[in-house]
């Protein structure tokens, strides 16, 4: 046993690895967004575009990549999405140096310029980039850890290493580019794309080296497997289906908590917060706080996870954020506390804002646990069809970037605060998962090879 745990180290350690790479690219959105929110004018739609953008690629890329995963391995697939990652990367790259002066067509009163559309583009082709990883990461840990208890405890130890790197992100990119202001461009942050597309190549030579458990390329030649498929599916189970809709569902709440309240620090009408002193640059800092709290709460879980369930985890902080969310809509704003922001030009400071950014700052303490123990109590009970339920997974995620997108264009009509409804009814679905729809009725399913 201690010799097998031996020869699972370094497996264990590349798929932490790959958890960050995840982050990284996903976190860039944010930056870039703003940087494209301010060449249109203010216009918070197109700036959260790139975002949805990535997450739409997981709606196209999930199944093809957990198809992937059964016929050539976790180790391929993962260096195939690396490889898509530098070309995703360096389209982004193109939008900043070329088709700047050309208009395409006219959106909501904007003149929609050829760089934009390359840029998007450049999004979209990372979105495959990390859906592929996500499915490699999520059954990879959850089979070394042996699935129940032990399996959710790997996956929140590597999503320590994801919130560890969306946290480092946005201080990363305000280190290299300053505080995004109306006059930064995309060229600005060129140097950061070349960071970026270096970091893949690294990441790439690493896997490669890296000797990693293939149990699946077994199963894709066994006939019988191939019977079995034909009779039963993931589909199959009411557990994994109601946890295929929890795991969009969550990732809707986990971008759309502190993307919306990004936008409510930064913006300085009455409709935000009113921060009249580098609101932006505050916004990021305290919404890049959330992310460091998931990173705490991820941590804690990792710790815990291999004594207390999933489920119980689930509803401890399904029940707690929707006390969060619901206080966070009902405090007037004129109600604040202090808390510290950063920006390159001045560095920490202390900044009154209100309550409500607080209670949703907090929420990351209970997002964190949430797509490990959602993830470990879909998948339970699957047996051979656990690779293919990771690719419909990671076709859900495209929550994450629809959700926060119906969330804006609500806060666009009735107020900031108000588009928090979204996220409390995403939240209770959550804790109805928890409760009741998480419970394996279709144990009669053979499973085994």
């Amino acid at each position: 046993m201690d010799q097998q745990k031996k020869n699972y180290l370094l497996p264990i350690v590349a798929m932490c690895f790959l958890f960050a790479m995840i982050s990284f690219v996903t976190n860039l959105a944010a930056p870039f967004g703003t940087i494209w929110k301010n060449e249109y004018a203010g216009a918070n739609t197109l700036g959260m575009m790139g975002n949805m953008m990535n997450f739409l690629a997981y709606l196209f890329m999930g199944i093809p990549a957990g198809n992937l995963l059964v016929r050539i391995g976790y180790k391929k697939t993962a260096l195939i999405a690396m490889g898509i990652g530098i070309v995703g990367l360096f389209l982004q790259y193109l939008s900043s140096v070329t088709g700047a002066e050309t208009v395409v067509f006219s959106f909501g009163g904007y003149a929609i310029r050829f760089n934009f559309l390359i840029y998007l583009l450049g999004a979209f082709v990372c979105g495959f980039c990390v859906c592929m990883l996500n499915t490699v990461v999520n059954p990879m840990l959850n089979l070394l850890g042996g699935g129940g208890n032990r399996g959710n405890q790997l996956i929140q130890i590597g999503s320590s290493f994801n919130s560890l790197a969306g946290t480092l992100t946005p201080f990363f990119v305000g280190a290299l580019i300053g505080t995004v202001t109306p006059r930064t461009a995309m060229s600005d942050v060129t140097p950061l794309l070349f960071i970026a597309m270096a970091v893949f190549v690294f990441a790439f030579i690493v896997i490669s080296l890296v000797s990693i458990p293939e149990p699946h390329l077994r199963k894709g030649t066994d006939k019988h497997v191939q019977r079995e498929k034909s009779a039963y599916s993931p589909w199959s189970f009411r557990h994994t289906v109601l946890g295929v809709v929890g795991i969009f569902v969550y990732v809707g709440i986990e971008v759309g908590i502190p993307g919306t309240l990004n936008f409510y620090l930064a913006d300085s009408s009455s409709r935000g917060a009113g921060l009249l002193v580098d609101g932006a640059a505050i916004g990021g800092a305290i919404a890049a706080m959330y992310w460091l709290l998931m990173l705490v709460g991820r941590s804690f879980s990792s710790i815990i996870s291999g004594r207390v369930s999933s489920r119980t985890q689930l509803i401890c902080a399904a029940s707690v954020a929707i006390v969060l969310v619901l206080l966070a809509i009902f405090v007037p704003k004129t109600v604040t506390v202090s808390m510290p922001g950063y920006s390159v030009d001045a560095g920490v400071q202390m900044a009154q804002v209100p309550l409500s950014a607080l209670l949703l700052v907090l929420c990351g303490l209970c997002t964190s646990v949430m797509w490990g123990v959602i993830f470990n109590l879909a998948v339970e009970g699957l047996g051979k069809y656990t690779a293919q339920a990771s690719g419909i997974f990671m076709m859900m995620v495209v929550g994450g970037g629809v959700l926060p997108l119906v969330q804006q264009f609500i806060s666009d009509s009735v107020g900031y605060m108000a588009s928090y409804w979204v996220i409390v009814a995403g939240l209770l679905y959550l804790l109805y998962y928890a409760v009741s729809g998480s419970k394996n009725v279709n144990k009669d399913i053979p499973v085994e090879e």
